[in-house]
């Protein structure tokens, strides 16, 4: 029980997202190379922040 309350609560902070992302990457583009935990990180600290167009 107490597992199932530890991945919900990585999931919900986004913790497991490389994970989540080399579980879809080696089922849906099996051969090709998976970025690493770095990259990964760096691409969805590009994606999320790039686009924002605020002024706070």
């Amino acid at each position: 029980m107490l597992h199932k309350i530890w991945c919900a609560i990585r999931r919900l902070s986004g913790d497991d997202a490389y994970e989540r992302y080399r579980a879809h990457h080696s089922a849906a583009h099996p051969g090709e190379p998976e970025l690493s935990r770095k990259a990964f990180f760096k691409r969805e600290q590009e994606r999320k922040w790039n686009g924002v167009r605020r002024c706070c």
